[in-house]
């Protein structure tokens, strides 16, 4: 009798730098998701990382696009600006791209999202819709809309600030995408928590930054000042660590 093989749960990393980037490769994962300031939910990457992390990537790399922190609902200077950044991935090679427009009411903006989506994919790059999904009005209205727009994916809490918390709104998506929609948990994943996350959702693939805290080298520190609000101090970063990676997925695929 055969026996049956167990489907493989694949990781995208979501990645605050290049170091970062290489760190997921090196732990396993399939894809990276390119962004910067995580701390304010993350934004569009630099021209410099997006152009090495290319060169030195051999896994899928997309890329967030998002010009700024805060809502989804953007002027008309900033959908510009995520034009002029998608054409970039496109020129640069990446494989696909991360996005999320938003409606004054809470729904997804098709046309704009539309116009970005026949961008990347009539260059060949996928397209992942993130977690704007997760402050629409209507969840459900917003999955139909996604398909309709030709996105692979759907990056979600579950409309909670944590997976775990939006876990049952989760395994919902899951089961209404029916096949027609990927929909990849995101937020608050690790090794402690993507086991239950998956056993509750049935999801396939996870979303985490996999990350630790790396204190700063700098012999002289000055402790009178703090240069920004970041989740961070001046002497320590964030970055993805390889073992963290290798742990999450051990424990998506125990």
């Amino acid at each position: 009798m055969n026996k049956q093989t167990k489907p493989v749960i694949t990781l995208e990393v979501c990645a605050n730098s290049v170091a970062s980037a290489i760190a997921a490769q090196e732990g396993g994962a399939v894809r990276v998701e390119l962004c910067e300031n995580l701390s304010e939910g993350g934004t569009t990457p630099s021209y410099g990382q997006i152009t090495l992390a290319r060169k030195l990537l051999s896994i899928k790399l997309y890329v967030l696009i998002r010009p700024r922190g805060g809502d989804f609902l953007y002027s008309n200077v900033e959908f510009d600006i995520m034009k002029a950044d998608v054409q970039h991935c496109i020129e640069t090679g990446c494989d696909g791209i991360v996005i999320g427009i938003l409606n004054a009411d809470g729904s997804i903006d098709k046309k704009r999202c539309s116009e970005l989506v026949s961008m990347a994919k009539s260059q060949g790059l996928g397209v992942t819709f993130h977690r704007a999904i997760d402050m629409c009005a209507d969840m459900n209205q917003a999955l139909e809309d996604i398909i309709e727009l030709g996105c692979e994916r759907i990056l979600t809490s579950g409309g909670k600030s944590t997976a775990v918390e939006g876990v049952g709104v989760i395994a919902h998506l899951v089961e209404k995408a029916v096949g027609r929609i990927s929909i990849m948990p995101g937020a608050g994943v690790s090794e402690n928590t993507v086991a239950d996350i998956i056993h509750f959702t049935g999801a396939m693939e996870i979303h985490s930054s996999a990350r630790k805290t790396i204190k700063s080298q700098m012999g002289y520190k000055n402790d009178h000042i703090l240069m920004g609000y970041g989740e961070t101090d001046e002497y320590s970063y964030s970055m993805t660590d390889v073992e963290r990676v290798r742990s999450i997925l051990r424990e998506a695929n125990g």
